[in-house]
């Protein structure tokens, strides 16, 4: 069993204790162990699509029916499993994985070490239309691309759409997890992890070493300081300027007046019926 040093058994413990100064941080490492010892595949399936101007890297393995679109290059010991697309002048560093029916549009770049799952959807257009009328909008080309750094993980069915000019970019180290929504143009640090079902908004740029709960929601256009915690199903409207702020609600606010707040929250009815009572006495007071 692996503990903690600090860990104190309350009664006899029959298994051997394993001592670490961190049980969390060794466990993981034990299972990537088992996880590495695993036979990786190699190899190119007959039935992937390679188109001649790409280039491919050495012990790759590219599953049945990828397609591999012109002028892309697949770095060394990757692995793109089954039914992924890659369009044009698309970049793979080494030693990703991409799971099964991954969807990387034209001009997108992945750093070395990046693991996507499936179903994920990279560089689709971000949501851009003028208004022409009252009932009418003009698409507006989304021409930029998406830059995905070292060591990412992406969750399945995530979609990160592409920039509008530029690029919508993902920092190193950024964990995502699935049924995340990424505006086009937004930003995301170094180290920053995001729970499930998470929207960002357009041009949105998020700090480094952020942590982010379940369908948290940011408006568009503002950033978010390093360090930031929000918690799960916050609505963020503006700025956070302050680093390290812990903020939580819909509209979120900061922690300690959110739990302030929610002392007052349930006392509202008993308030109500004072005000209310009040409010008859004051009007007894005016008409005497």
């Amino acid at each position: 069993m692996l503990v903690n040093k600090s860990f104190v058994p309350s009664s006899k413990v029959g298994a051997t204790l394993i001592k670490v100064e961190n049980a969390y941080e060794a466990f993981a490492s034990l299972l990537r162990l088992v996880d590495q010892a695993r036979p990786g595949k190699k190899g190119i399936h007959q039935t992937a699509v390679i188109e001649p101007t790409s280039t491919i890297g050495s012990d790759v393995y590219i599953g049945p029916y990828v397609y591999i679109g012109e002028n892309c290059n697949i770095g060394d010991d990757c692995s793109v499993y089954p039914y992924v697309y890659i369009g044009d002048n698309s970049k793979l560093g080494k030693n990703c994985t991409i799971n099964p029916g991954v969807t990387l549009y034209h001009d997108c770049i992945l750093g070395e070490g990046c693991i996507i799952h499936a179903g994920t959807v990279i560089g689709s257009d971000g949501f851009g239309f003028a208004p022409q009328s009252e009932s009418e909008f003009m698409k507006i080309p989304q021409l930029g691309n998406v830059i995905i750094e070292d060591h990412v993980e992406i969750g399945a069915n995530v979609t990160i759409d592409r920039a509008t000019m530029g690029s919508t970019i993902i920092r190193k180290g950024v964990k995502l997890d699935n049924l995340i929504q990424i505006g086009h143009n937004v930003e995301v640090g170094e180290n920053t992890v995001i729970a499930a079902q998470t929207g960002i908004s357009g041009s949105t740029k998020v700090g480094k070493n952020c942590m982010f709960g379940g369908q948290v929601g940011l408006a568009g256009h503002i950033k978010i300081a390093n360090g930031t915690k929000i918690g799960a199903q916050a609505g963020i409207l503006g700025e956070v300027k302050v680093e390290n702020t812990i903020i939580i609600g819909s509209p979120a606010i900061e922690l300690k007046q959110f739990l302030k707040s929610s002392v007052i929250f349930k006392k509202l009815p008993e308030l109500k019926v004072k005000v209310d009572t009040l409010g008859k006495e004051i009007e007894s007071l005016k008409n005497k």
